[in-house]
């Protein structure tokens, strides 16, 4: 079962024809991208909806002194701005952070998914909103939240992301995020990320080693960073639209 798949099915359950319609689109038109690279860039024209095979990327924004904000990360099943063609030309710009592999989504097949697929269609809205709300709690994170609910926050967001694609074991989860990494979608400093970090740590919240996450106790560290899953909308909202195979 495809990444995408996988997550879209914690909305609605599809049915045979559903996945296999997905399955194939994510075979095909693949390309891959080394770690640290540009996917799409600010100012150039979108032609395509990119879909997320494997690999970590995010979406980030750039001032013209090199100062730069990830606005938000891309997992395995996560889709870059569903129909972002119908625009000009890209307003941010989205980078690897380990090697990426993507199937380039056109026009046509979220036309043949509108016109034959509605349950597909319906659960790319809730992928639509749940991203939104996504947006949402970032923004409180950098206006409202302490360094220290701020990065628990995240990390417990990631690992239940990555939950939902199937990429996460019971408290753990690959995590290939560095600490420059952390500064920018976080607004603190690298010295204040490493201190926040030190702080999990001896608090036994989280273990970071050999670029994984293991989170010894994941209701405290929840607790920590006062995060509640309900913006995620994890449970099943689309279930009366469900398939019946």
């Amino acid at each position: 079962m495809s990444h995408l798949v996988r997550k879209l099915e914690n909305f609605v359950r599809l049915s045979a024809a559903d996945r296999m319609m997905l399955n194939r689109a994510a075979a095909q038109r693949v390309r891959t991208f080394a770690p640290r690279t540009d996917i799409a860039r600010e100012g150039e024209k979108p032609k395509d909806v990119h879909l997320i095979l494997n690999g970590w990327a995010c979406r980030y924004k750039q001032l013209e002194d090199g100062r730069r904000q990830i606005v938000s990360f891309f997992l395995p099943g996560d889709i870059c701005d569903l129909n972002i063609f119908i625009l000009r030309e890209m307003d941010h710009s989205i980078g690897t952070i380990t090697a990426v592999s993507i199937a380039d989504l056109s026009r046509e097949f979220f036309d043949e998914i509108s016109a034959g697929y509605p349950r597909v269609a319906t659960a790319f809205w809730w992928e639509t909103l749940v991203n939104a709300a996504i947006q949402r709690e970032w923004t409180m994170n950098l206006g409202q939240r302490t360094a220290s609910e701020r990065m628990a926050h995240l990390l417990c967001e990631l690992f239940f992301r990555l939950r939902l694609a199937g990429l996460a074991d019971e408290n753990s989860c690959s995590f290939p995020l560095t600490q420059a990494d952390l500064a920018e979608a976080t607004g603190l400093s690298k010295v204040h990320v490493n201190r926040t970090l030190q702080e999990l740590r001896a608090s036994n919240l989280i273990v970071l080693k050999g670029k994984m996450l293991v989170l010894p106790d994941l209701e405290r560290l929840m607790s920590a960073g006062l995060f509640n899953a309900n913006y995620l909308h994890l449970d099943r909202e689309g279930r009366q639209l469900d398939a019946n195979e």
